[in-house]
């Protein structure tokens, strides 16, 4: 069952644009010059029940403005959305009960009080029962190890452990679904861990729905199984992501240490990308030539040291970019070639 479902999805804002100098800025008073910008350019997708997805892009992509629109925050200049059913335009606060938000850019808790008065607090915002807090409050801080620290104020708790606290704090009202928003970031890598492993189990235990965005790529490679790419407003790719791996990983990394210095075969799959004395490191592309025929190419008596690893995930989604990007390019000078035609044979 889809939970999140964005059809011809749109956001464009009316930008004021400024000339230089003193001069721009009276004109820009007296007489204002704006523009429109897509920020969102008919995006469609859906989200299943469950469902552990990546929203990714660059900055400026819309990855944020999508997220307002899912929640009700902005509405879209056209298209539609439905997030468990509900149109987040006209019933924000009927959908604000079933949804939860976690910003690892900006405290949703009161720092002054301590993680247990904050959960009552937002317990009472959303009408639960004072015995329900009480039980819910119980259950989270031992599924998620508060007990600690659930009496120190907020403000004196490290960044993981607020963190933490910002994620039950979202979970209180039992939401359906919930965004996080770069949740890890600033965080020390053992503490990054425990956060992601805290996810998977809130969605393995309370089959939540997971709407992530993050430009840690260790946070999408474990926790996510789809990703979504966006960039310019419009969607470039949305695959899964043992898909995604299997179709742009078909290359490998393979670094040597050879005794001596050594010139590698020109071998059609084989791509040197750095060497320096008997130092090497090149791509072998796996779909013109198995790894292992192409580790009997060294010199074994030769050989020192070998490694051997995937392409970064991070490469594969810039090359991604790059590609899109290019193939824009393209389209938009086609576009304007034609409209050039038209216009010649027009006059």
């Amino acid at each position: 069952m889809s939970v999140i479902e964005a059809e011809k999805l749109s956001k464009t804002f009316r930008v004021r644009q400024k000339e230089k100098g003193m001069r721009g800025s009276i004109q820009a008073v007296f007489h204002p010059r704006t523009k429109e910008v897509a920020a969102v350019d008919g995006v469609s997708f859906s989200v299943e029940e469950g469902e552990v997805l990546a929203f990714i892009g660059p900055n400026g992509a819309g990855k944020s403005t999508t997220i307002k629109m899912l929640t009700g925050i902005l509405y879209p200049s056209s298209g539609s959305v439905k997030v468990l059913g509900i149109d987040p335009t006209k019933s924000r606060r009927r959908l604000a009960y079933e949804i939860g938000t976690v910003f690892g850019q900006k405290e949703q808790l009161w720092t002054h009080l301590t993680p247990y008065d904050n959960f009552r607090f937002f317990g009472a915002i959303y009408d639960i029962p004072e015995g329900e807090i009480q039980r819910r409050i119980a259950e989270l801080a031992d599924t998620f190890e508060l007990g600690s620290f659930l009496d120190t104020p907020v403000r004196s708790l490290s960044l993981g452990q607020r963190i933490r606290c910002e994620i039950v704090a979202s979970l209180i009202h039992r939401p359906k679904v919930l965004f996080l928003d770069e949740p890890t970031i600033g965080l020390d890598p053992v503490v990054k861990e425990n956060i992601r492993g805290l996810i998977r189990q809130m969605n393995r235990e309370f089959r939540t729905t997971i709407f992530l965005t993050s430009h840690d790529i260790g946070d999408i490679e474990k926790l996510c199984k789809r990703i979504i790419i966006v960039n310019s407003g419009r969607i470039v790719l949305d695959d899964s992501m043992e898909h995604l791996k299997s179709h742009y990983l078909n290359r490998k990394i393979v670094e040597i240490k050879l005794q001596e210095e050594a010139a590698l075969p020109s071998v059609s799959g084989i791509t040197v990308l750095k060497k320096k004395g008997g130092h090497v490191k090149f791509e072998v592309d796996t779909a013109k030539l198995p790894i292992n025929d192409a580790i009997r190419f060294l010199d074994a008596e030769n050989l020192e040291d070998i490694n051997i690893s995937n392409i970064p995930l991070e490469n594969i989604i810039t090359e991604i970019y790059k590609a899109k990007e290019v193939q824009l390019r393209n389209v938009n000078s086609k576009f304007e070639t034609a409209s050039a035609h038209v216009q010649v044979l027009a006059g």
